[in-house]
Parts: C-alpha cells; structure tokens; sequence
C-alpha cells in the first residue's frame, strides 16, 4: 500500500470509528470536497460535514475497500448505511470517492453516487415521482446546506460560551 493510500485507509477506519478528529486531520488547510449534495465545501466546512453527520446520526455504519492509485489520485469505494432521520428511512448510499493528495494531505476530495437513488431511498414515493427533477435536487442541496452551516454557528457558539 502507498502512503497516499494508507492516508486514505486511515480516513476510512476512522470514518467507522466514528472518530471525526482523526478524519478531518487527514485533511489539508485548503482542502476542498464536493458530491452531488455538498458543492464545493471549503476546508473548514468538509470538516464539520463529516463531524455533523457522526456527532447527529448515531445509526450510520460505513464499509469500505478498493483503495488504489490511479494516476495521481487514490481512488475508493465505500457504502453508508443510515436512517435519514427526517424521514426515518433507511438509507444505503454506494459511493466512489476520488482524492488528490499532497504532502499526505488530502487537497481535494470528490464524491460521487447517484443522488436519483439516494432520494428514492431517503424520500420513498415523493422521491421515486420526483427525485430525479433539478426542483427537488436544488431543494435537497440547499437544505443540506443550509444544515451544515447551522451545525457549524451552533458548534461555534458552543465554543465561544465554553
């Protein structure tokens, strides 16, 4: 295993030891992400988007594997099992990531999965009739975000006071 692959092997077994710290430590300063749901996340936000969804989700379970160097990227594939708790469905997402690193740092991580399946999962009827329509992915994306940046003030205001 190369060492940008152990970079990413240890993201991942910390993924599923739930140990947020030791993930967002595996990131550069300037890091950025993006899936179909989260564009373009800066460095600080990819960070409190994987602690949000460890410290808020008690039910998400991840297995992963396939971790290899294609090129200049170390390339994964991982499935996230969870209960979509403002639904109470259950979720199994399929993901291949893609991350470029430097200085054993990850720089840039891409997400990819099909957001049309996720939303027949997450939504059932209403997102198998309506899932794959541009109106329900932007509302899915906004209030993704609009979660995150919430987490993020009430995390700092936690900070602040303490």
């Amino acid at each position: 295993m190369t060492q940008n692959e152990e970079l990413v092997h240890t993201f991942y077994q910390a993924f599923q030891e739930r140990d947020f710290k030791t993930m967002q430590a595996c990131y550069s300063d300037s890091a950025t992400f993006s899936d179909p749901v989260f564009r373009e996340l800066n460095a600080d936000q990819l960070r409190a988007m994987w602690e949000m969804f460890l410290v808020k989700n008690d039910s998400l379970t991840i297995s992963f594997g396939n971790i290899e160097t294609v090129g200049e990227m170390v390339t994964a594939q991982w499935t996230a099992h969870y209960t979509l708790s403002s639904t109470g469905r259950p979720v199994t997402n399929n993901i291949r990531s893609i991350f470029r690193i430097k200085n054993n740092k990850i720089v840039r991580h891409t997400d990819r999965f099909q957001l049309y399946g996720w939303t027949r999962q997450a939504l059932g009827i209403k997102g198998i009739l309506l899932g794959w329509t541009p109106f329900v992915k932007k509302r899915i994306r906004r209030k993704a975000m609009a979660a995150l940046l919430s987490y993020m003030r009430d995390r700092n205001q936690g900070r602040e006071s303490g």
